[in-house]
């Protein structure tokens, strides 16, 4: 395993992608497991960056695309992929946070070459986002791994006020994301791409804790069927949804749950 450090042609700070998503991690108990697995599934090598072995990258094709670090060592006690994103200021985004009912985690906290938070919004969904320097180009980054991030949450409409106002999505500063609500959902764009959509119908206090208000990250993939014998062969498991051929919903051994896609679309 080599060092990783971000090449300065690559750099682009966030405030270019403002709102959009510009980075996913996971959070898990075991490193090694995670990334013999993510290795076999999706083909992932990893690398040590400056923050050390506490927060190890994975690269497609020399391209960063993801993290992962152990939960308790970022504040979370729970598994899972968070998507970061991009905010031109890390402490005026927590505040507008606050302000709408959102809440936080952790930080916001220097990471150089940038700082980043850990937030949840009123419904109590995870994210992430990410003030600085990114760790690769953006658009690289995208067509590299992930595809996009999707919101399922109690009301779409409502979800989408929040972010849009904490994110500044829709807001017409130079390289924020536009949103629409199309056919009962909430699709944002970035240059042009979609990069996530936000669902209605989480139940209120739903019973299973996997059925609350949560991002979910897509992974574009060649292959839907064998990441999915991949990932029980190496302990993880096929979860319900999907059609099997050009998306899965999936989990890893510790049981963060993901999803790939081999038409690169939101669903």
């Amino acid at each position: 395993m080599s060092s990783y450090e971000a090449p300065a042609s690559e750099e682009r700070a966030s405030r270019s992608v403002l709102g959009a998503p510009c980075w996913v991690s996971l959070s898990t108990f075991d490193l090694r497991t995670a990334e013999r697995f993510y290795h076999a599934v999706l083909g992932w090598e990893w690398h040590t960056g400056s923050m050390g072995d506490q927060y190890r990258f994975a690269s497609v094709n020399g391209v960063p695309v993801a993290g992962v670090s152990e939960a308790k060592s970022i504040g979370q006690t729970a598994v899972a992929w968070t998507p970061f994103f991009a905010a031109s200021s890390a402490d005026e985004t927590v505040a507008r946070s606050h302000e709408r009912g959102g809440t936080t985690a952790v930080g916001p906290l220097s990471f150089p070459p940038g700082r980043a938070a850990l937030l949840a919004d009123r419904d109590g969904a995870v994210f992430g986002i990410w003030e600085g320097a990114l760790v690769a180009d953006w658009e690289a980054w995208r067509r590299a791994a992930p595809a996009f991030v999707a919101l399922h949450t109690r009301n779409a409409f409502d979800a989408a006020i929040f972010y849009a106002e904490v994110l500044g999505w829709a807001s017409g500063a130079p390289g924020a994301c536009d949103v629409r609500y199309e056919d009962e959902e909430v699709v944002l764009r970035s240059r042009g791409e979609v990069v996530a959509r936000i669902h209605s119908g989480a139940v209120e206090a739903a019973p299973d804790p996997a059925i609350r208000p949560r991002w979910q990250v897509h992974f574009s993939v060649a292959d839907v069927a064998a990441c999915a014998e991949a990932a029980v062969a190496h302990g993880g498991a096929v979860l319900p949804g999907g059609n099997g051929s050009t998306e899965a919903f999936l989990s890893d051994p510790d049981g963060a749950r993901f999803a790939v896609n081999s038409d690169g679309t939101a669903r």
